[in-house]
């Protein structure tokens, strides 16, 4: 298995990633938000497609895992543009992004840039434009304001927060109301008992995007991490009928 290496950017600050080599497509998976490359999800994709001989890329975002950097300072363009810059230092060429809740976001973004490098998307869970609907009215008063709120934490002992710079930057990339310009095909799983991202966002976002070739998967009992035996062999099987399609 690839070990963690680790690419400089621009800023100086280290991103750490693992490169696995292989057949074309690469898979680059995109962790959701203050997650990282160390998750179940993440893992299964890496073995599957060792096992299948495909390239396939994990990575930390900056202020996350392993990589440089604070947390408070992470913004969805930054990290966009932090993921191309990795995949053009690897000469990275095609793509299929599987992006998990928040990076389901990303992914959209990611694909934009990338142009037709993106050929296929999967999102686990995506949350686009979360800053909006998953956000009380105080609450975006609150971070308008330059103030940092701080939720319960259903997945670990500290509050989770959200930083003003992280929500004044997803305001300006929001894609549910202004569409997402792809054409590939899109695969999207979703839990219908899902309490921090609701179906429905799957059910918008598939409206969203141009691309005709766009199917929703609802998992009737199935939660947020979606990271089950279940769930996980759908999203390899969905992987695997991308590849052979």
């Amino acid at each position: 298995m690839t070990d963690v290496a680790r690419f400089t950017l621009p800023s100086g600050k280290a991103m750490a990633y693992r490169h696995l080599p292989g057949q074309s497509p690469t898979i680059v998976f995109l962790p959701g938000y203050m997650s990282d490359m160390s998750g179940s999800k993440a893992q299964a994709v890496l073995d599957w497609a060792q096992d299948q001989g495909r390239s396939c890329l994990l990575l930390d975002y900056t202020g996350c895992g392993q990589s440089d950097g604070d947390f408070a300072d992470g913004r969805l363009s930054q990290w966009r543009d932090e993921v191309v810059a990795l995949l053009d230092h690897l000469g990275i060429g095609p793509v299929q992004l599987v992006g998990s809740s928040m990076g389901g976001w990303l992914m959209l973004l990611i694909a934009e840039a990338l142009g037709e490098r993106a050929t296929a998307l999967v999102g686990i869970a995506p949350a686009p434009d979360f800053t909006e609907w998953g956000l009380s009215q105080s609450q975006r008063i609150e971070l308008a304001a330059g103030r940092t709120i701080y939720e319960d934490n259903p997945y670990g002992p500290e509050p989770t927060p959200t930083h003003a710079g992280f929500f004044s930057d997803g305001e300006r990339h929001k894609r549910l109301r202004s569409g997402v310009a792809f054409d590939g095909p899109v695969r999207l799983i979703h839990g219908q008992a899902d309490p921090d991202v609701p179906w429905d966002i799957s059910i918008q976002l598939a409206g969203a995007l141009r691309s005709a070739d766009v199917q929703v998967h609802l998992i009737k009992d199935g939660d947020h991490r979606l990271s089950r035996p279940a769930d996980i062999a759908l999203l390899l099987r969905e992987l695997a009928g991308l590849h052979a399609a």
